[in-house]
Parts: structure tokens; C-alpha cells; sequence
């Protein structure tokens, strides 16, 4: 008899460390796998995304075809607001309207697929509109400050060329007042500047002098070089009958008048 208790409790401790056993869960480290296989398994999640993102898309494509093909189809005597609009006397193809003046395709319809607001697609369309105006705006102001540029370094440069040409003029003329003065005797000239600067060291210490006297004290009586031109030419013309840019003493007025196309470099050109 105690032999058979002993090993009933065997059996019973037998029983509970199976059962216990059992209760817990698997784990064992499973079989490695190789990366190639991994790279496979990802490879296929990723062609499934894709082929569902695709199916999506078709399904979208899919109710647009739809929607147009029925959009483009004619009512027909089924639809109910057609049947009422042909009892009241409408014709298929007829505008609306007692008199007949309004329109007659349906309004279109359009479907809002974004998901932006209302208003918002209007909004982006007037600043890209007035952005470009802007741009324009900027390309056209610097278009026109690089002609006014362009003008204004003409204007110098001819100004420049109109002056060096007026100085040459005078200095020409100064030498021709000297020599035809002193075939005529005369030993001083009516003014200091109808002759040239004889002498560079005087002509160079005059200037030195010029330049350390202030700029505000400018004499009231002094002639600019086109002034200074036209009263030596005009001396010349009266006093020895001869135009510096026809190069040529004449015999008297008359012979000036006739053979001296002007009194100026234009008439000359």
C-alpha cells in the first residue's frame, strides 16, 4: 500500500513538470537566414507597396473615365429633370429661358481633388501673376537705367570729342593769328590769348599760379574756349580775310563771301 502512494506522487510531479513544460513558449533561436533571402523578402514588400499604390492610381484613372463617359452622354428621357423641361415645351438642343437667350450645354462640372481650400488654387494663380509682373517690372527699370547709362557715356564722350575738337580750333587759330599779325607788322596782340604761349616755362608758372588761387574767385570776365573761338576766328575773317578750316587767306570780302561756304565748322563739314 505505500508503495502504491509513492508512486502516485511520482506520477502527479511527472504530470505537473509536463504541463509546465508545455505552458512556456518556443524560444529556441531559429535557422539563420541568409541576406540574400532578406534582401528577396524585401525586395517583394516593396514591389507589393508599389503594385498597391498602382491599383489605387487605376482605380482613380478608372472613376474619371467614368465620370467623363458620362458626363459626355446626353440626357436622355429617363432623367427626370429632362422629362419635366420637355413637358414645359423644351427641345433638345434649345437655349433656356422663356425667350430662348440662355444657355444651352450644362455647366460644367468641376471636381475638387486637391485638398487645399477655397479659393486657395485662385490665390497661388495671382501671386505667380503678380510675381511675373514684378519680374517684368525689374527686367524693364534695368533696361531702361542701362540705355540711360549707354546715353549719358555718349553724351561725355561726344561732349569730350566736341571739346578737344574746340581746342585744337583755338590753338590752330592762335597760330595763324600770330603769323598773319606779324606779316602785318603787328607786334602785340589785341589780346594776350589771340596768340600762343611763346614761352612753356611762362606758360607753366602761369598755370601753377592758376591752381593755387581758390576756385570760388573766378574772374567775371572770363571766355570760355567756344567764346574765345568765334571772337579769334571772326578777327581773323574781318581783320586778315582767312577761315582756318578752309585753310585759305582770300583776296578781300567779296572774294570770302563768295568762296567761304561759313563762319563756323558745320558750314564746313
Amino acid at each position: 500500500m505505500i508503495y502504491y502512494e509513492e508512486d502516485r506522487e511520482e506520477e502527479e510531479e511527472d504530470y505537473m513538470s509536463d504541463a509546465f513544460i508545455n505552458s512556456l513558449q518556443d524560444i529556441r533561436p531559429g535557422i539563420p537566414v541568409p541576406r540574400s533571402i532578406k534582401e528577396s523578402y524585401q525586395k517583394e514588400e516593396k514591389h507589393k507597396e508599389s503594385n498597391l499604390k498602382n491599383r489605387q492610381k487605376s482605380l482613380k484613372e478608372v472613376e474619371k473615365e467614368r465620370r467623363d463617359t458620362v458626363m459626355n452622354v446626353a440626357l436622355s428621357n429617363e432623367n427626370k429633370g429632362f422629362a419635366l423641361l420637355q413637358k414645359m415645351g423644351y427641345k433638345k438642343g434649345q437655349a433656356l429661358g422663356k425667350k430662348g437667350d440662355g444657355i444651352v450645354e450644362p455647366i460644367p462640372l468641376n471636381i475638387k481633388t486637391g485638398r487645399s481650400g477655397i479659393g486657395h488654387e485662385e490665390m497661388k494663380k495671382r501671386k505667380a501673376e503678380e510675381t511675373l509682373e514684378n519680374y517684368r517690372r525689374k527686367i524693364q527699370m534695368r533696361k531702361q537705367a542701362e540705355e540711360r547709362a549707354a546715353d549719358d557715356f555718349r553724351f561725355r564722350l561726344r561732349s569730350k570729342k566736341e571739346e578737344q575738337k574746340l581746342e585744337g580750333d583755338l590753338r590752330r587759330s592762335q597760330r595763324a593769328c600770330l603769323q598773319l599779325d606779324e606779316q602785318k607788322a603787328i607786334t602785340c596782340p589785341r589780346e594776350a590769348w589771340y596768340w600762343p604761349a611763346t614761352n612753356p616755362k611762362e606758360e607753366a608758372a602761369e598755370t601753377d599760379e592758376d591752381e593755387d588761387e581758390d576756385e570760388d574767385e573766378v574772374k567775371e570776365d572770363e571766355i570760355s574756349t567756344p567764346e574765345k573761338l568765334h571772337i579769334l576766328t571772326s578777327y581773323l575773317r574781318g581783320e586778315h580775310f582767312y577761315c582756318i578750316w578752309c585753310g585759305t587767306s582770300y583776296q578781300d570780302e567779296d572774294d570770302m563771301c563768295s568762296n567761304c561756304p561759313g563762319d563756323t565748322s558745320e558750314d564746313h563739314d
